[in-house]
Protein backbone atom coordinates (compact mmCIF):
# COMPACT_ATOMS: atom_id res chain seq x y z
CA UNK A 1 0.00 0.00 0.00
CA UNK A 2 2.82 2.59 1.35
CA UNK A 3 4.89 1.87 -2.63
CA UNK A 4 1.19 2.76 -4.35
CA UNK A 5 0.76 6.27 -2.60
CA UNK A 6 4.37 6.63 -3.34
CA UNK A 7 4.10 5.73 -7.28
CA UNK A 8 0.41 7.94 -7.09
CA UNK A 9 2.36 11.12 -4.77
CA UNK A 10 5.28 10.37 -7.73
CA UNK A 11 2.47 11.15 -10.86
CA UNK A 12 0.95 13.63 -9.44
CA UNK A 13 4.19 15.66 -8.72
CA UNK A 14 5.46 14.54 -12.82
CA UNK A 15 1.88 16.22 -13.82
CA UNK A 16 1.80 19.20 -11.78
CA UNK A 17 5.64 19.93 -12.98
CA UNK A 18 4.85 19.42 -16.53
CA UNK A 19 1.85 21.50 -15.97
CA UNK A 20 3.20 24.14 -14.45
CA UNK A 21 4.58 26.49 -17.55
CA UNK A 22 1.31 26.62 -18.56
CA UNK A 23 -0.26 27.33 -15.29
CA UNK A 24 2.08 30.68 -15.48
CA UNK A 25 0.39 32.38 -18.35
CA UNK A 26 -3.15 34.21 -18.17
CA UNK A 27 -3.90 35.68 -22.22
CA UNK A 28 -7.48 36.76 -22.14
CA UNK A 29 -7.29 40.20 -23.60
CA UNK A 30 -10.45 41.75 -23.19
CA UNK A 31 -11.57 45.49 -23.92
CA UNK A 32 -10.37 47.57 -21.61
CA UNK A 33 -10.45 51.58 -21.33
CA UNK A 34 -6.11 51.63 -20.80
CA UNK A 35 -4.25 49.19 -22.06
CA UNK A 36 -0.95 49.04 -19.30
CA UNK A 37 2.37 48.02 -20.30
CA UNK A 38 4.58 46.59 -17.47
CA UNK A 39 8.18 47.55 -17.53
CA UNK A 40 10.41 45.15 -17.97
CA UNK A 41 11.26 43.80 -21.45
CA UNK A 42 11.08 46.79 -24.24
CA UNK A 43 10.93 44.96 -27.42
CA UNK A 44 8.05 42.28 -27.17
CA UNK A 45 5.40 43.84 -23.91
CA UNK A 46 5.29 47.47 -26.07
CA UNK A 47 4.79 45.54 -29.33
CA UNK A 48 2.19 43.53 -28.72
CA UNK A 49 0.71 46.66 -26.62
CA UNK A 50 0.26 48.39 -29.59
CA UNK A 51 -1.22 45.60 -31.63
CA UNK A 52 -4.02 45.19 -29.00
CA UNK A 53 -4.21 49.05 -29.28
CA UNK A 54 -4.41 48.92 -33.20
CA UNK A 55 -7.12 46.11 -32.17
CA UNK A 56 -9.68 48.30 -30.44
CA UNK A 57 -8.64 46.78 -27.28
CA UNK A 58 -8.06 50.08 -25.40
CA UNK A 59 -8.21 53.94 -26.29
CA UNK A 60 -5.41 54.38 -24.24
CA UNK A 61 -2.08 53.24 -23.98
CA UNK A 62 0.37 53.78 -20.63
CA UNK A 63 3.89 52.32 -21.14
CA UNK A 64 5.32 51.76 -17.48
CA UNK A 65 9.41 52.84 -17.91
CA UNK A 66 12.09 52.88 -15.38
CA UNK A 67 12.04 56.54 -14.37
CA UNK A 68 15.99 56.09 -13.12
CA UNK A 69 17.35 53.81 -15.85
CA UNK A 70 19.85 55.34 -18.24
CA UNK A 71 21.14 54.14 -21.56
CA UNK A 72 24.17 55.61 -23.85
CA UNK A 73 23.27 58.73 -22.38
CA UNK A 74 19.68 59.33 -22.55
CA UNK A 75 16.80 58.36 -19.59
CA UNK A 76 15.04 55.30 -20.74
CA UNK A 77 11.56 57.61 -20.03
CA UNK A 78 13.08 59.71 -22.91
CA UNK A 79 13.77 56.76 -25.24
CA UNK A 80 10.40 55.61 -24.60
CA UNK A 81 8.93 58.99 -25.43
CA UNK A 82 10.86 59.08 -28.64
CA UNK A 83 9.84 56.10 -29.48
CA UNK A 84 6.23 56.50 -28.70
CA UNK A 85 6.01 59.72 -30.68
CA UNK A 86 7.26 58.17 -33.80
CA UNK A 87 3.94 55.61 -34.00
CA UNK A 88 0.95 56.46 -35.70
CA UNK A 89 -1.16 55.92 -32.65
CA UNK A 90 1.47 58.49 -30.30
CA UNK A 91 -1.45 61.10 -29.39
CA UNK A 92 -3.00 57.67 -27.25
CA UNK A 93 0.17 56.78 -25.91
CA UNK A 94 1.28 58.01 -21.94
CA UNK A 95 4.41 57.36 -20.78
CA UNK A 96 4.47 56.37 -17.32
CA UNK A 97 8.24 56.69 -14.85
CA UNK A 98 7.88 54.23 -12.71
CA UNK A 99 10.41 54.41 -9.43
CA UNK A 100 9.48 50.76 -8.04
CA UNK A 101 11.71 48.05 -8.39
CA UNK A 102 9.23 45.43 -8.20
CA UNK A 103 5.73 44.00 -9.64
CA UNK A 104 4.17 45.11 -6.01
CA UNK A 105 6.01 48.61 -6.18
CA UNK A 106 5.20 49.35 -10.17
CA UNK A 107 1.53 48.86 -9.58
CA UNK A 108 1.28 51.86 -6.87
CA UNK A 109 3.53 54.16 -9.13
CA UNK A 110 1.65 53.04 -11.81
CA UNK A 111 -1.87 53.69 -9.96
CA UNK A 112 -1.34 57.19 -10.64
CA UNK A 113 -0.85 57.16 -14.23
CA UNK A 114 -4.12 55.10 -14.77
CA UNK A 115 -5.56 57.59 -12.79
CA UNK A 116 -4.50 60.63 -14.76
CA UNK A 117 -5.46 58.75 -17.52
CA UNK A 118 -8.97 58.00 -16.56
CA UNK A 119 -11.31 54.77 -16.65
CA UNK A 120 -12.03 51.55 -14.68
CA UNK A 121 -11.02 49.21 -16.23
CA UNK A 122 -7.29 48.14 -17.20
CA UNK A 123 -5.64 45.46 -19.52
CA UNK A 124 -2.22 44.63 -18.63
CA UNK A 125 0.70 43.90 -21.00
CA UNK A 126 3.66 41.50 -19.86
CA UNK A 127 5.86 39.04 -20.86
CA UNK A 128 3.96 35.58 -20.84
CA UNK A 129 5.82 33.85 -17.69
CA UNK A 130 4.69 36.67 -15.64
CA UNK A 131 0.75 37.08 -16.41
CA UNK A 132 -0.34 35.15 -13.85
CA UNK A 133 1.44 37.04 -10.91
CA UNK A 134 0.83 40.20 -12.42
CA UNK A 135 -2.89 40.26 -12.27
CA UNK A 136 -2.92 38.87 -8.69
CA UNK A 137 -0.71 41.89 -7.86
CA UNK A 138 -2.64 44.55 -9.42
CA UNK A 139 -5.82 43.27 -8.68
CA UNK A 140 -5.10 43.08 -4.49
CA UNK A 141 -2.98 46.82 -4.99
CA UNK A 142 -5.74 48.51 -7.05
CA UNK A 143 -8.92 47.00 -5.98
CA UNK A 144 -11.02 50.18 -7.45
CA UNK A 145 -10.10 48.87 -10.88
CA UNK A 146 -10.39 45.80 -12.74
CA UNK A 147 -7.77 44.15 -14.30
CA UNK A 148 -7.46 41.80 -17.60
CA UNK A 149 -4.20 40.04 -18.99
CA UNK A 150 -2.67 39.88 -22.29
CA UNK A 151 0.79 38.00 -22.82
CA UNK A 152 3.75 38.80 -24.56
CA UNK A 153 5.48 35.66 -26.00
CA UNK A 154 9.11 35.53 -25.78
CA UNK A 155 10.61 32.12 -27.03
CA UNK A 156 13.81 32.89 -25.95
CA UNK A 157 13.08 33.26 -23.01
CA UNK A 158 9.88 31.27 -21.92
CA UNK A 159 7.96 28.24 -23.03
CA UNK A 160 4.66 26.04 -21.51
CA UNK A 161 7.07 23.02 -22.03
CA UNK A 162 9.56 24.54 -19.85
CA UNK A 163 12.17 21.30 -19.89
CA UNK A 164 12.65 21.64 -23.22
CA UNK A 165 14.97 24.40 -23.04
CA UNK A 166 17.76 25.60 -20.55
CA UNK A 167 16.50 29.24 -20.33
CA UNK A 168 13.16 28.52 -20.10
CA UNK A 169 13.90 26.09 -17.05
CA UNK A 170 15.17 28.50 -15.22
CA UNK A 171 12.99 31.16 -16.20
CA UNK A 172 9.95 28.87 -14.97
CA UNK A 173 11.94 28.24 -11.32
CA UNK A 174 12.79 31.93 -10.95
CA UNK A 175 9.04 32.51 -11.25
CA UNK A 176 7.59 29.83 -9.25
CA UNK A 177 9.47 30.94 -6.57
CA UNK A 178 8.33 34.67 -7.48
CA UNK A 179 5.02 33.87 -7.22
CA UNK A 180 4.94 31.55 -3.99
CA UNK A 181 6.70 34.42 -2.27
CA UNK A 182 4.19 36.74 -3.30
CA UNK A 183 0.96 34.30 -2.42
CA UNK A 184 3.01 33.48 0.87
CA UNK A 185 4.57 36.68 2.30
CA UNK A 186 4.32 39.87 -0.22
CA UNK A 187 0.59 39.82 -0.65
CA UNK A 188 -0.41 40.21 3.46
CA UNK A 189 1.93 42.97 3.88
Amino acid sequence: MNKLRIVVLLALVLWLSARSGSFLVVDRPQRADVILVLAGETDRRPARAVELLSQGYGSRLVLDVPADGKVYGSTLVEVARRWADSLPQAPAIVVCPIHGLSTKAEALDASECLRSVGGSSTLLVTSDFHTRRALSIFRRRIPARTFEMAAAYDSTQFGVQWWRHRQWAKTNLDEWLRLLWWQLVDRWF
